[in-house]
């Protein structure tokens, strides 16, 4: 599963990465713990560009009667995505990406969770595929977002048997593009990201509370 990532790189390093417009879009602080239930930084295509947003994490369904449905979607499984009533829809029509930094794992070692911290080789800022939805009561609307995981990589599965979504530079076109709604041909894209291309490290017990935020929660143990 995705459940705390990072994103600490500043607005324009997201416009040199992904060329999106970000003039419009006031800088945003660096976080080193972005917990569920939090607005994050994303990118959609709107039909004719692909724009910078904010989504809540923990996707809430266009159907649902309780917005407390998101706290339990912050996740879509790979396998299942274009089948579950809760994001189909989503699937073929809204997709995104959420950048990141790097993201968090739990290893269970003698009985005690251990926290890693996972990132691309050389730090470099990536791009979870991820879905996004419009939830409105009449008087309220949200939108919201979920990260998308599959199995997990060789790297990976020493740590869990599960990882977000990454995608590469290239998959990400057609990940955004609104004409691609073959979810045969999506579901390609959902695989485990390399493990030659990524590293992880033990780090604080610190990051298991969503208050602690700070640089320091990186720190290698």
């Amino acid at each position: 599963m995705c459940g705390r990532f990072t994103l600490y790189d500043q607005i324009k390093a997201i416009h040199k990465r992904f060329g999106i417009d970000v003039s419009k879009i006031d800088e945003a602080m660096p976080s080193f713990n972005i917990a569920p239930s939090q607005s994050l930084i994303t990118i959609i295509n709107d039909g004719e560009r692909n724009r910078l947003g904010q989504l809540r994490w923990g996707l809430i369904p266009f159907w649902a009667k309780d917005t407390k449905i998101g706290y339990k979607m912050i996740n879509a499984r790979a396998e299942t995505v274009a089948e579950k009533n809760s994001f189909k829809h989503a699937f073929t029509r809204r997709r995104c990406l959420i950048p990141a930094n790097g993201f968090y794992e739990w290893k269970t070692v003698n009985g005690k969770k251990q926290p890693y911290y996972i990132q691309l080789n050389g730090e470099e800022l990536f791009g979870f595929a991820g879905l996004w939805e419009k939830w409105t009561n009449g008087e309220e609307t949200i939108f919201s977002c979920t990260i998308i995981t599959t199995e997990a990589n060789e790297m990976m599965s020493d740590i869990h048997h599960r990882m977000p979504v990454i995608l590469t530079k290239e998959e990400e076109a057609s990940w955004l593009d609104p004409n691609i709604q073959d979810p045969n041909i999506l579901k390609q894209l959902l695989v485990p990201f390399e493990s030659k291309e990524m590293h992880a490290y033990p780090v604080s017990t610190d990051v298991n509370s969503s208050k602690n935020n700070h640089g320091g929660l990186l720190h290698e143990l």
